[in-house]
């Protein structure tokens, strides 16, 4: 499920549980605009007013409010310096033909909002030290899933909204045994006994198309002959794709 659907679910939920006065066809509506990303069947029905549904997540060119909140507030947070600057967007974009667009004039901020998103992909969303605490996270929360039963919260938006930071500190504080696993592995993120990351391949733009995602199996078949010899198990193999949201497409 997308995340953009369990939004959707968490609005029926909100509604439902605190009696919120709201026009069914409004609600919908609501929605429909939530997902037109993941599901852009659902807006490509609509006829009216159709580019209300890129506002928010835009299925159809990327352009959307989404990506001004999460590049300008990352950017911040991280300290890295950004050159996009969304208030110029906003304050010369019309609805010509039923489609937002923008002044010819502005087509650097376009190329800066993506060429933004690309770096922090590149510099941060997979920066080697995020991608180990990643994958210590969710070894962590898999270990601790037997017993705290956190996938079944997965699916219910009346469990949903409780899986958030908080579960790290009840898997931290837990006096069970059971939790004994997890534990260890959230403490080794706390002294910063990460998972060590070992190399990186770039693949080139010619190799692209018949280049096959990498297996920890791959590495583990590729090691020479030596006293440690590595098992699937201890090999983590991240491969990450950045583009411009459209592939090789400009």
């Amino acid at each position: 499920r997308s995340h953009e659907h369990m939004s959707a679910l968490l609005l029926d939920s909100i509604v439902d549980k605190h009696s919120i006065d709201i026009e069914p066809d409004y609600l919908k509506v609501i929605k429909e605009m939530i997902v037109a990303s993941s599901d852009v069947s659902t807006a490509e029905g609509v006829k009216e007013k159709r580019f209300l549904y890129d506002i928010v997540a835009n299925g159809r060119n990327g352009i959307d409010v989404d990506k001004f909140d999460y590049i300008d507030r990352d950017c911040r947070a991280c300290g890295i310096g950004s050159n996009f600057q969304h208030w110029r967007l906003l304050e010369g974009m019309r609805v010509m033909g039923d489609e937002i667009c923008y002044p010819a004039k502005d087509y650097l901020s376009i190329h800066k909002l993506f060429t933004t998103r690309a770096d922090l992909h590149r510099t941060v969303y997979t920066h080697a030290k995020v991608k180990a605490v990643e994958l210590m996270l969710v070894d962590a929360l898999v270990e601790a899933n037997e017993y705290l039963g956190i996938s079944l919260h997965a699916d219910d938006p009346e469990d949903f909204w409780k899986l958030d930071d908080t579960i790290v500190k009840s898997i931290e504080t837990a006096p069970n045994d059971e939790l004994k696993k997890a534990k260890e592995i959230i403490q080794r993120i706390r002294r910063r006994e990460l998972y060590k990351f070992c190399n990186q391949y770039s693949v080139p733009k010619d190799k692209l198309d018949h280049f096959k995602n990498i297996t920890a199996q791959d590495i583990v078949c590729s090691q020479i002959t030596s006293k440690v010899l590595l098992k699937e198990e201890d090999v983590a193999v991240s491969n990450v794709k950045i583009d411009l949201t459209r592939g090789k497409d400009n």
